[in-house]
């Protein structure tokens, strides 16, 4: 069984609607597909319509932001109650945030670059979570770098002069949140330290104890070192080991189906959940 617990769509900074990329994970040879958007729910209904047309398992789930002592964070939260008032408050609070940072953002590169507002928010389309990610597309279309991580490596970098912060949850409080919302709390990439700052192993001690159940270890921006290091990381702690694509459709070089996570792994996230995997 081909089991893919990461993957985006167009309702936050994906290219493809959900529907679209449900019927991609299929034509892949994917068993069972994750997606989750970042800070949203928002393409859950579409997708389920085109898991059941297509004959895939879904399971719906959110890319929760949060942050660590000052690092950004990303939490995958797997089959919760996608109506529960603290966790909803918490994901509608930080697309706020992200929105207003997304703005201020672009305020800063027009003063040095040919991208407007407008610019972004037609690339968004019907994004409900609009980021970083929209502005990229944006400076692409406008000639300034040739893709996505062109602009990442350089103009939108996290330490770079025209980031801009944005409110987060503490990561232990957005565990907490997760599990209050009957989800199953799996770390993004911890270990993708060519993104920026990834945080040291006490983390994980301090987020297994607010209930944290595994680390997405399987994952194209971790090295085997990284693999090896989070996967002893999982097994002193009692963690749950996933694997995704964190696919994005066009916007990133991940493919649907290369990091996938165990059978087993499934079963017990979907044991530990309010929600089912729909089938």
């Amino acid at each position: 069984m081909r089991i893919d617990l990461h993957a985006h769509s167009a309702a936050s900074d994906g290219t493809q609607s959900p529907a679209d990329l449900v019927a991609s994970a299929a034509r892949a040879g994917l068993d069972v597909v994750a997606l989750t958007d970042h800070d949203t729910t928002a393409g859950w209904a579409q997708a389920a319509q085109a898991a059941q047309r297509v004959g895939i398992a879904l399971v719906r789930g959110t890319e929760v932001s949060a942050r660590w002592r000052g690092v950004s964070v990303h939490l995958l939260s797997y089959l919760q109650d996608p109506e529960h008032p603290a966790l909803v408050a918490e994901l509608d609070r930080t697309r706020e945030a992200r929105l207003s940072r997304a703005r201020r953002m672009v305020e800063l590169l027009a003063a040095d670059h040919p991208v407007t507002w407008d610019d972004v928010l037609e690339q968004a389309g019907d994004a409900v979570t609009v980021g970083r990610p929209h502005i990229a597309d944006a400076l692409v279309a406008r000639g300034v770098v040739p893709d996505r991580d062109a602009a990442f490596v350089d103009l939108l970098r996290a330490d770079g002069r025209y980031h801009v912060p944005h409110y987060a949850p503490d990561a232990a409080d957005a565990v907490r949140a997760i599990l209050a919302a009957g989800g199953v709390p799996v770390f993004a990439h911890p270990g993708a330290d060519a993104r920026g700052r990834i945080v040291p192993d006490e983390t994980f001690d301090e987020l297994a104890d607010a209930g944290l159940a595994g680390l997405e270890v399987h994952h194209r921006d971790h090295d085997d070192a990284q693999r090896a290091r989070l996967t002893g990381l999982a097994h002193r702690l009692g963690l749950l080991v996933t694997g995704g694509s964190d696919h994005h459709g066009a916007g990133k070089a991940n493919e649907l189906g290369e990091n996938l996570t165990d059978p087993a792994v499934l079963a017990e996230i979907e044991a530990r959940a309010t929600s089912e995997v729909i089938r």
